[in-house]
């Protein structure tokens, strides 16, 4: 290493690679991870020199890890990823603190030493790939773990990597790189069952940045789940978001449903759903966010969808329908478009691939009028380079819509059970938006409590309603309000009839711990714990102190006093 250092052999590094290919190549595989601890101990040593030397010591070890991947690399298994992860975020923050020294003068010194971080960092993120992809599957499920675990998210506290004083941009940053090497490492990955490729403990912490409000963060997401999804590499076929003429030229690849895959999917399947959901309304997507959504229900459909799971997606897919028809979050045109294009292309291929006749005629009856009178709802138009966009969608054309009765219809007379398709989907309302930065109905939610309101004379409003003779026509006629309370406890009655048993349990449980947060923090707010002889713990600068109340200083409540 002091010859290396000396003579400055780290840039350009041929050299140094030569000789530890014939040190590896010299040794017993039992020993080689020698070699890659005392690697790994030098790049900690030279942790501040220059992006370049920094690089180079990582290439090295990436071909030591090459060699030593094809038969024992003993216990450094974390500790390589481990340590990969520190300098990733060192270099990070050399970038970002390059960055703001520079800020106000653009010079070319400085874009230059972070254009050399970029290439510190691809070089790691290159070495954690290729070492997770030759481990064997129990050693990448555990390392898919340590990295998942390392991501940095908004609002919470975990073992996640210390990016406090990075900012919203050095954890962007990080979130970003960390993914990428996911990504890698879940690259060819086949596990047997989708329980092993996707636990609950990887899965939510996964999900959770693809409620970002960033385009290229939930890109990644979606990427990471197609590798652990598809299991006969059926992605390829399904490349790019179009209306696919016939589905079974692809030659998709596909087995029965497990067992265990269908009770993933009742366990987890409104969980896929509602992030499915929820990606479609971000104002931010480009063409490649929608192509991979729709590949993300496309292989959904293959890999894990029985008939009940079938009429679940077609439900999703009427649901991101009606978010374009009704636009209650304002999206553009174009993204209103691309939703349209998305079902279009998913609904063709789902037709298909179940192969109901009824179902199938009603998809292409939608398409070609579509490609008659709006093209511009159909994937090969809007995403095209030029596309002329209309200045407003029309709502009241059903003859460009799918229409659930008509699907519904199809369906029914070839055994499917469609009565849920009667009950609009409607996402889980978790607290996963709040950990992912975005607002939801929880952190709307005020947590004060008014027990004597009207008490402050600025909140006070006037209440007294003008009498008028439509006022009193319609305290006479309440035949209309009525009706609406009928109507609203008939949807209710209906939903509980109709809908799935995990979504109902899912909605009540999510309402059950909303309300258990907001009485726990009403608690926490309004009840002390009374004093103690022994005295209150306190702790100052790491150390605990105790204060004492004497007995005769405490006040008692009356009817404890005798």
């Amino acid at each position: 290493y002091r010859h290396l250092d000396y003579h400055r052999l780290w840039d350009p590094n041929e050299f140094a690679v030569s000789c530890f290919k014939i040190i590896m190549y010299s040794i017993q595989a039992q020993y080689s991870h020698h070699v890659i601890q005392e690697i790994l101990g030098h790049l900690d040593v030279r942790k501040r020199d220059s992006p370049r030397v920094r690089a180079g010591i990582i290439q090295v070890l990436l071909e030591a890890v090459a060699i030593a991947a094809k038969g024992s690399i003993g216990p450094t298994v974390l500790e390589v990823f481990n340590t990969l992860l520190k300098h990733l975020r060192i270099s990070v923050d050399f970038e970002l603190g390059d960055r703001r020294s520079s800020a106000g003068s653009a010079t070319f010194s400085t874009s230059s030493k972070e254009s050399d971080e970029r290439i510190v960092q691809n070089a790691i993120i290159q070495t954690i790939g290729f070492f997770g992809s030759n481990l064997p599957d129990y050693q990448r499920s555990e390392i898919m773990m340590f990295i998942m675990g390392k991501v940095p998210v908004f609002g919470t506290t975990s073992q996640s990597l210390d990016t406090s004083h990075l900012g919203d941009l050095g954890t962007r940053r990080i979130q970003i790189m960390l993914l990428r090497s996911l990504l890698m490492v879940t690259s060819g990955y086949k596990a047997t069952t989708i329980t092993n490729a996707l636990p609950s403990p990887f899965l939510d912490p996964l999900l959770s940045p693809s409620l970002m409000e960033d385009s290229e963060l939930r890109q990644l997401v979606l990427e990471i789940l197609h590798n652990l999804i598809d299991r006969h590499d059926n992605r390829a076929k399904l490349r790019g978001i179009r209306i696919i003429p016939d589905v079974s030229d692809l030659k998709i690849k596909r087995d029965k449903i497990s067992r265990q895959d269908v009770s993933f999917m009742k366990k987890h399947g409104q969980q896929l759903y509602r992030h499915i959901y929820l990606g479609c309304k971000e104002e931010d997507n480009v063409q490649k966010n929608f192509e991979l959504l729709f590949t993300s229900l496309a292989l959904t459909t293959i890999e894990l969808a029985n008939e009940e799971v079938v009429i679940d997606l077609i439900r999703l897919a009427i649901a991101l329908q009606d978010i374009a028809i009704i636009n209650e979050d304002n999206l553009s045109v174009f993204n209103r478009c691309g939703v349209m294009a998305l079902v279009a292309a998913y609904l063709n291929f789902l037709s298909q691939m179940i192969a109901v006749p009824a179902f199938c005629q009603h998809v292409s009856k939608v398409i070609e009028t579509r490609s008659l009178e709006a093209p511009y709802f159909l994937p090969e138009t809007i995403f095209k380079d030029k596309c002329n966009l209309p200045k407003s969608l029309e709502k009241d054309e059903r003859n460009l819509f799918f229409l659930t009765n008509k699907i519904a219809e199809s369906l029914g007379g070839s055994g499917y059970s469609v009565e849920r398709l009667s009950v609009p989907y409607v996402p889980q309302v978790t607290d996963e938006d709040r950990l992912s930065r975005r607002k939801s109905i929880v952190d709307t939610v005020s947590i004060q409590v008014d027990i004597l309101p009207g008490n402050n004379p600025e909140d006070k409003v006037d209440n007294t309603e003008e009498i008028t003779f439509e006022a009193l026509k319609k305290a006479i006629d309440n035949n209309g309000l009525e009706e609406q309370e009928k109507e609203k406890r008939r949807l209710v009655i209906e939903k509980f009839q109709k809908a799935p048993f995990e979504e109902i349990a899912a909605q009540c449980e999510t309402k059950a711990n909303l309300l258990h947060d907001r009485l726990a923090q009403i608690l926490e707010l309004t009840i002390r714990p009374p004093p103690s002889p022994s005295g209150t713990m306190t702790i100052t600068a790491g150390h605990a102190h105790y204060q004492s109340v004497p007995v005769y200083e405490m006040k008692f409540p009356d009817l404890c006093v005798y």
